[in-house]
């Protein structure tokens, strides 16, 4: 059995060179590349009846009009055998009304005796220097470029040399510019037309990106309307409907949590008043420990469950939520110390994205002894920064961190942090503006957190 053959690894660089190329020399908007597939089987239909024209209708055209010209020349050469000098100049004189033709007639002359014309690439040469030599069969001379209206023509006679200046009409049709005129004029009204009727689907599309943009980004989508092709509209309504089942889905979940977390307030709110009642003791004590700590878990889910709410988003100065969110921080302890810019608007939920930074504060207080609270503004949006001191969190577990109810400390004890919610939630702030957290060594030796926000 033969063995299976491999392509070298060059052979395969080779192979996907080309492919590569192709794929950056080509737009990357549907657009762009609308146009190319409009415009790519033009350009070929163009190319193609430009060939068809100039191999058939000026070959034939230019042959026949040539033809004429030399069959006159060859005409009066041979009426010039067989009459007087008045008679050839009578013939000359009536040659440019009847044939547009001018005649010479230089006795004693030889071609030898003429300069030599400059060479010249008419696409008239062929047909004509064909017809000179199948009419006139006489040695001869061609000057495309003296006269830039004129075609100059000697032939060498027994006598002399016959001089012939040939309009440049004559050989060939103004058929050519017309054509290549309604070549160009119909490939341009051809290339608005497509271009206006791309646009106005490539405008739907985008709008639709825009749209889910948006709601990624945690903005009401709101007067958005089906338009575009029937694709487009089909798209545009699933959209819609994922649109509204995401936002029922989140609301049952706030709704569900919101009424369990309020129905186990309830009973822990009699419990506590019970255990007051019952006066100190270490059972006492051990008691309210962990009514307290299950009051927190609750509220813990609420804020889980709540999420971003129903807040809608506007245009805050984020250096000053920063600040604000940094005081709060200070005021229960925290060292805290903030680098942003003077001021630095943009679209968001400030009471959502405020509990984000808390929550990121609080964690890093937590575990350091100094926090480091920065924003970083770029090119697709800012970065917020929250470094500390602390041990840190290896990096295998950096995205475990963000799970639900994980907690690093696996006793769970309310003195060493929280129920596990505290990064969950902040994610989910985050990504509900559209942007994302994640986590990272800092530079000051302890973690550092992440916050993307786009424009």
């Amino acid at each position: 059995m033969p063995a299976e053959t491999e392509m070298a690894p060059a052979e395969v660089a080779r192979t996907a060179a080309p492919r590569g190329l192709l794929k950056r020399a080509l737009p990357r908007s549907l657009f762009g590349r609308s146009i190319i597939i409009i415009v790519t089987p033009l350009i070929l239909l163009q190319v193609i009846a430009t060939w068809i024209f100039y191999e058939r209708h000026w070959d034939t055209v230019a042959r026949r009009l040539s033809a004429n010209v030399a069959g006159d020349i060859a005409l009066v050469i041979e009426t010039m055998s067989i009459v007087d000098a008045d008679e050839r100049d009578r013939i000359f004189a009536s040659a440019p009304g009847l044939a547009e033709l001018q005649f010479t007639y230089e006795p004693g002359k030889r071609l030898t005796d003429l300069a030599p014309p400059a060479a010249g690439h008419s696409i008239v040469e062929t047909p004509l220097i064909g017809a000179l030599n199948e009419r006139v069969r006489r040695p001869y001379r061609l000057d495309f470029t003296t006269d830039p209206h004129r075609v100059l023509v000697a032939v060498q006679l027994p006598g002399g040399v016959l001089d012939v200046a040939v309009p440049r009409q004559r050989l060939y049709s103004s058929t050519t510019y017309i054509f290549v005129l309604w070549m160009v004029g119909s490939s341009i009204v051809l290339f608005a037309v497509a271009s206006l009727f791309m646009r106005n689907q490539v405008r739907a599309l985008r709008r639709l990106a825009d749209a889910a943009e948006s709601f990624g980004k945690g903005r009401n989508v709101e007067r958005f309307k089906l338009e575009g092709a029937a694709e487009i509209r089909q798209a545009a309504a699933a959209f819609l409907v994922m649109r509204d089942r995401i936002q029922r889905q989140i609301s049952q979940r706030t709704e569900m949590l919101a009424g369990v977390s309020h129905d186990l307030r309830t009973p822990l709110t009699r419990m506590k008043l019970a255990l007051a009642l019952l006066g100190d003791g270490l059972a006492i004590d051990e008691l309210k420990s962990d009514v307290a700590e299950m009051e927190k878990m609750v509220q813990g889910y609420l804020d889980f469950a709540r999420g971003e709410g129903t807040e809608a988003p506007v245009e805050t100065d984020l250096p000053l939520l920063l600040e604000e969110v940094a005081a709060t921080a200070r005021r229960d302890g925290a060292s805290v110390s903030l680098a942003a810019p003077a001021e630095y608007p943009l679209l968001l939920r400030p009471n959502a994205l405020k509990r984000c930074i808390a929550n990121l504060l609080s964690n890093a207080r937590r575990h350091g002894s100094h926090v480091w609270l920065t924003a970083l503004p770029g090119r697709n949006g800012i970065d917020i920064l929250v470094d500390d001191d602390g041990p840190g969190v290896p990096a295998e577990q950096r995205e475990l961190v963000f799970r639900p109810f994980y907690r690093l400390d696996r006793s769970r004890n309310v003195a060493t942090g929280g129920v596990g919610l505290g990064l969950t939630i902040a994610r989910d702030v985050a990504r509900g503006h559209g942007g994302d957290l994640t986590l990272e060594s800092s530079p000051q030796g302890g973690l550092r957190a992440r916050l993307h926000l786009p424009h």
